[in-house]
């Protein structure tokens, strides 16, 4: 039980470090700053979706490898959509 855990966590953190990699590639061409805590926050984030999925589904590696690798970018997409974001009103014109 304890190694198919590490084996989902590996897989899970390697999903994400491969989806975390391509975005340093993409930052690295666009010449933007790296921010490595992010990048950080991510894999671990994606080490924890890795064991909880192969927990659900019967330690499947490669759902965990899957997961891992997508289920930062559903959760990264999740947050966007609920940051807060400023919205300036204009005063309408009088009739």
């Amino acid at each position: 039980m304890v190694s198919e855990l590490v084996i989902a966590a590996l897989l899970g953190g390697i999903g994400g470090a491969t989806r975390g990699l391509v975005g340093l590639l993409k930052a690295l061409a666009l010449r933007r700053r790296i921010l490595w805590l992010y990048w950080t926050i991510t894999v671990v984030i994606a080490i924890i979706i890795g064991i909880f999925t192969g927990i659900i589904f019967n330690f499947d590696p490669r759902l965990s490898l899957l997961s891992g690798y997508a289920g930062t970018d559903i959760l990264e997409g999740i947050y966007k959509s609920f940051k807060t974001q400023k919205v300036y009103v204009m005063a309408g014109k009088g009739k």
